[in-house]
């Protein structure tokens, strides 16, 4: 009976885990880098966070920049994030940037951020459709200065709608070099934690009832 018991928590455990999934792995066009390489690594496997007044929402739990290499990109290129798993729950994903200070290695993120890139749900077929993926690809703006960053993307999971749920936000952080940028921007910024609150409604959709629009919690994504 106690092997059973141990076997049926396993289990459970194991079907918990699978339903989690981390940002673990970037490539800067097609050259695809190591696990953990230039993404800083958290401590919590790929469990999500969900306190909006905690630090974590920067990189994620004990995801720090000294153990993690930085890598040069050029404004204008691509890159791409890949998950341990395909994005299993509904929800935005989004792509910001911050400047850091000095080295990215030793930034502890707590500077502005703009956003680049929301991956928004599709209502064109009259139903959302999100884009539930392995990896997302995106560009560094061609008019960002050049300089060091924090490249983070997020997943905010809402199956599990507010407030008798608490969404879910599954974070990554990689440490880039620009070169390239025309240092022309100048978008709209934010600080995490304080960017997202438990009254946004992009933060309180429910996708069960009545979902016909919204609105991806955050600043609008720059334009160049």
């Amino acid at each position: 009976m106690k092997n059973f018991a141990n076997v049926a928590v396993a289990a459970l455990a194991a079907n918990g885990v699978s339903a989690h999934y981390i940002f673990q792995q970037l490539s800067i066009d097609a050259t695809e880098y190591g696990v953990f390489e230039y993404i800083r690594q958290n401590s919590n496997y790929n469990s999500p966070v969900t306190d909006l007044t905690s630090n974590d929402l920067r990189c994620n739990v004990g995801a720090e920049g000294a153990d993690t290499e930085t890598v040069d990109v050029k404004a204008g290129e691509q890159f791409t994030f890949t998950l341990d798993t395909p994005v299993y729950h509904q929800g935005p994903i989004s792509i910001y940037m911050s400047k850091a200070p000095g080295a990215a290695s030793d930034y502890d993120a707590s500077g502005e951020w703009f956003k680049i890139k929301d991956f928004a749900p599709d209502f064109s077929s009259g139903q959302a459709v999100w884009d539930m993926s392995g990896s997302y690809t995106y560009t560094i703006p061609s008019c960002i200065e050049d300089g060091e960053y924090l490249l983070r993307i997020q997943s905010l999971a809402i199956h599990n709608p507010w407030p008798s749920g608490i969404p879910q936000f599954y974070i990554s952080c990689a440490q880039v070099k620009v070169s390239g940028g025309s240092g022309s921007y100048n978008p709209e910024t934010v600080v995490i934690p304080g960017a997202f609150k438990d009254t946004d409604p992009g933060y309180t959709a429910n996708i069960y009832n009545n979902f016909t629009s919204y609105i991806v919690p955050g600043p609008a994504p720059m334009t160049c």
